[in-house]
């Protein structure tokens, strides 16, 4: 017997609805963060490149009748112990900060990057070598490694990038060394082989230009990573010499008015918080664009 009763269409549950959620609104969603991330970067890039234009007055200098003032609209960021206008020492600040992680960066980036591409290239008793003192270094929080090496090297900014970049070499080794391995099987670099070309011809001109895009997306991730660890030597008293401010001596300077200053700790830190975030946004970005 045919049923001839209309049957009736079972609506959507709630999750399926929220499935079907337009895909414009996720990409919407992702491009604002995006957007305040570069907005955030790019302030900060704007601070270490013109602090002058950002903050006209003396980072060093302060008025004793101005100690201790709240955020306001003459002091963004208020005043320290000293009547010093915080904003001004974080504008001045971020030339040094992001200097000195910057260069911590590229120590890593370089360093790692050739220690990876010779274990990768060479492979043999050269690759087991290279990657076991890559396990060590990884096995030692690079924080810890970082206080270890300026400990040994001494105070300064200087000091502070070299100890920094040391410790993030192996990231960037064993990225490297796993990029190299993968291309070496690539059809075209055998053809190169084939075709009679050298083989450090082949590594230069072959292996080495499709590896190295992986590499730089870490290298943007780590480099929020490497403004803690400078924020963070920089608290401890191994970057530069006060008066000269730096995000984290700016910390370091607070923390013994946070009763009454709570501003001298929380401002400098949110500051940095913003900054790691974004680099850690932008390095997402990046690292999704070089996999695309």
């Amino acid at each position: 017997m045919v049923d001839l009763l209309p049957r009736r269409v079972a609506e959507p549950r709630p999750e399926i609805r929220r499935r079907r959620r337009p895909a414009a609104w996720r990409s919407l969603r992702h491009s604002a963060g995006l957007l305040v991330a570069g907005a955030v970067a790019l302030l900060a890039v704007g601070w270490a490149l013109l602090p002058s234009v950002f903050a006209a007055g003396d980072p060093r200098v302060g008025v004793p009748v101005q100690r201790f003032r709240p955020p306001s609209a003459e002091h963004w960021f208020g005043t320290d112990n000293l009547g010093r206008d915080l904003y001004t020492r974080m504008v001045h600040g971020a030339g040094l900060s992001l200097t000195a992680t910057l260069a911590a960066v590229g120590i890593a980036l370089v360093a790692g990057s050739l220690l990876g591409l010779l274990a990768g290239a060479l492979g043999g008793p050269v690759d087991a070598v290279v990657m076991r003192v890559v396990d060590v270094l990884l096995a030692i929080p690079s924080l810890l490694m970082a206080l270890a090496l300026v400990t040994a090297l001494g105070f300064g900014t200087g000091n502070v990038a070299v100890a920094v970049g040391v410790s993030l070499v192996a990231n960037f080794a064993r990225v490297m060394r796993s990029e190299v391995l993968r291309v070496r099987q690539a059809p075209y670099v055998e053809a190169a082989h084939a075709s009679g070309v050298r083989g450090w011809a082949v590594l230069i001109r072959h292996v080495l230009p499709n590896a190295y895009q992986p590499v730089l997306a870490l290298a943007a991730v780590e480099f929020g990573m490497a403004v803690l660890s400078v924020s963070a030597l920089s608290f401890l008293g191994y970057g530069a010499k006060p008066p000269t401010p730096e995000w984290g001596s700016l910390i370091s300077e607070g923390r013994n008015y946070m009763a009454t200053a709570w501003w001298m700790t929380a401002v400098p830190g949110l500051v940095i918080v913003a900054v790691v975030l974004a680099a850690q946004r932008l390095g997402r970005a990046v690292g999704r664009s070089e996999r695309s």
